[in-house]
């Protein structure tokens, strides 16, 4: 039985959104059992109210909240019995396999690092996410923002640690092919820091394809896009204002006659798998790499369906035990590469 903790306050909206999705969640996986973290009375009328399967959820109290608008280091310093920092303590106490949240981003990851440490070798940790590609691809990203500025050495750590996560979620006949986010795909190009990682990469024992460019992420041709944060997070809230963009341009175009009106019934199959293949919310659950234990970031102001999806990438990293797997590659590239004079690996 795995076991998740969730923060159950955390959010924009907190249990509004965290008790329905751990209801439905529950209901669709039968061999997962939630700590939900909160108020004890608050999260109990919260859980039934939502139907939720009371046999697999023990409630943790905790009496504070971390606020979506609170400084990371003063949720860290004076919240010391908010639901989330309980949260992430049920993972390092080995009580939870994966902790889910939707509170602040940066006290989230505040409160992660100085609980469960980051993993041997590992400077930083990195925000990643799962973003959709061509042919049903699933393209791993990092850093989403967690580190606005890196080093060379610190971008091939990121680079191991989600080549690491990719094979162990998937299935493939080749290691996961790395690229590096750059403005071109020649090995000229770019700051110093990227030329440096460029050089770092290509010489260790990643599956290093080279540099892509941004318009490649959604190809399928590359399994992990590795950049610092501060490009990373860029190119995500880009890539949401793009859909957004691109879906209110469709619905305006649909309903601006009475022909085009007509012809959007005929569409509406396509359309409908469109909306589908598109929404946030199924890709919503990023993942905070290089820490000795699962947190998983939703969006704080996702509904109860993308708040489940975040608790489904909980259960799919601790089912695969993707964090023993990391921790193992990663320790591997590390002695090889003090075999190997300090080179990465």
């Amino acid at each position: 039985m795995i076991t998740l903790a969730v923060d159950a306050m955390g959010g924009d909206v907190g249990l509004d959104v965290t008790a329905p999705a751990a209801a439905a969640f529950l209901n669709r996986q039968p061999d997962v059992r939630l700590l939900m973290v909160g108020h004890q009375e608050q999260v109990q009328a919260a859980l039934a109210s939502a139907g939720a399967p009371l046999d697999r959820i023990e409630i943790v109290h905790a009496t504070e909240v971390v606020a979506m608008d609170e400084a990371p280091q003063h949720a860290l310093k004076n919240k010391k019995d908010s639901s989330m920092r309980i949260a992430i303590e049920q993972v390092k106490g080995g009580k939870a396999q994966a902790a889910v949240s939707a509170g602040n981003t940066g006290a989230l990851m505040a409160t992660a690092r100085f609980v469960l440490k980051t993993l041997p070798h590992i400077e930083r940790p990195a925000i990643a996410k799962f973003l959709p590609a061509q042919g049903g691809h699933l393209t791993l990203m990092l850093d989403l923002g967690a580190n606005v500025d890196c080093s060379a050495e610190q971008l091939w750590q990121f680079a191991v640690l989600g080549s690491e996560l990719f094979n162990a979620l998937h299935s493939q006949k080749q290691p996961a092919r790395v690229g590096l986010l750059n403005i071109g795909s020649e090995d000229i190009k770019g700051t110093e820091v990227v030329k440096q990682a460029f050089g770092l990469l290509k010489s260790s024992s990643l599956n290093f394809i080279g540099n892509v460019e941004s318009n490649e992420i959604f190809s399928g041709g590359v399994d992990v896009v590795v950049a610092d944060g501060f490009v990373g997070n860029i190119a995500l809230k880009t890539m949401e204002g793009t859909v957004k963009f691109i879906g209110g341009a469709i619905k305006e175009e649909l309903n601006r006659n009475w022909l085009t009106k007509l012809g959007a019934l005929g569409a509406l199959p396509a359309l409908g798998g469109f909306k589908k293949r598109l929404d946030p919310r199924r890709f919503n659950g990023a993942i905070f790499l290089g820490l000795r234990g699962v947190v998983i970031k939703s969006h704080g102001g996702t509904d109860a369906v993308g708040f489940a999806y975040a608790l489904d990438e909980a259960y799919h990293e601790a089912q695969s035990n993707s964090l023993e797997r990391i921790a193992a590659g990663v320790a591997q590239r590390f002695a090889t590469a003090e075999a190997s004079d300090g080179q990465p690996q």
